[in-house]
């Protein structure tokens, strides 16, 4: 009511805790857990996109463990619409402006505008997103330049990926890293993976092994962490292949992964975990 409303309290709750959360609600697991989720955090009165995290969640709180090497984003907002400026960012983060154009769909026009604002830092936010980093991979593909829809271009990679049946993974690297306040984290690196698809042509095969790639990488910051118990949550476990062969492999190698089947992955799902956070801080009156 209106005039109550001044006196009630609000609590933040981070976004990605809450994805592992609501998992680990459904699923009625205790802490230690460790999960990943795929979201956007708000810095000051910006949306930056800083999505795939591996978060650890002890018996009080969460721990921020690892995420994907940062890029830049061309446009900001506008490449969630357009999966090239997502492949141009990954280029440019790791040639610099001598890039190379060929799997890149602009005029010289466009790339010329776009590679200016990247070099002087205009309108070109870092992202750890993996929903970017989806797009980029369907771009550099060939499958999806523009998207009407978000996810669209994810969803179209999985579906090349269907036609196509290997175990082959990328190369890649987790590496520590330690930030401005001390903190240690571990940082997936991207740039062996996009360099090996550089030399690929077929959209299928490239699809796969990117699927594949990233259930190794979640494997392997499993077993970094020593943690049993695994939470798949967040808009990127809508993927039904991703979640299959992340399933599979983390299973192989000895780990409990958990998803959901009743309460949607994405942000459908995500006040379920905003509850489970306000209870366990005991912040919750019904």
């Amino acid at each position: 009511y209106a005039v109550t409303m001044p006196a009630a309290s609000f609590q933040s709750i981070q976004h990605h805790y809450a994805h592992i959360l609501s998992c680990m609600a459904e699923n009625q697991l205790e802490a230690p857990v460790l999960g990943g989720g795929m979201g956007r955090d708000r810095v000051g009165n910006r949306w930056h996109h800083l999505g795939r995290r591996i978060l650890l969640v002890d018996d009080k709180t969460y721990t921020r463990i690892g995420h994907l090497r940062p890029f830049p984003l061309p446009g900001g907002e506008a490449a969630a619409r357009e999966p090239r400026r997502s492949l141009l960012g990954l280029l440019y983060a790791m040639y610099g402006a001598d890039l190379p154009r060929e799997r890149l769909q602009f005029t010289p026009k466009e790339l010329q505008l776009l590679l200016t604002a990247l070099d002087k830092g205009i309108n070109a936010p870092l992202t750890s997103s993996m929903g970017r980093l989806f797009d980029a991979v369907a771009a550099l593909a060939g499958i999806r330049q523009r998207c009407s829809f978000e996810g669209q271009a994810a969803m179209a990679l999985e579906f090349a990926a269907m036609s196509a049946n290997t175990d082959e993974c990328y190369p890649f690297q987790i590496t520590p890293v330690t930030n401005a306040n001390g903190i240690k984290k571990q940082m997936i690196e991207w740039k062996p993976m996009l360099a090996a698809m550089l030399a690929e042509v077929d959209a299928a095969a490239i699809s796969t092994k990117f699927h594949n790639t990233l259930a190794a990488i979640i494997v392997q910051m499993a077993q970094q962490a020593g943690i049993l118990n695994i939470a798949l949550s967040g808009g990127c476990f809508q993927n039904r292949l991703l979640l299959e062969l992340t399933v599979a492999r983390l299973r192989a190698s000895g780990f409990r992964p958990y998803w959901q089947r009743q309460i949607p992955p994405n942000d459908g799902g995500i006040a379920l975990g905003q509850i489970a956070a306000a209870l366990r801080e005991g912040n919750l009156c019904v």
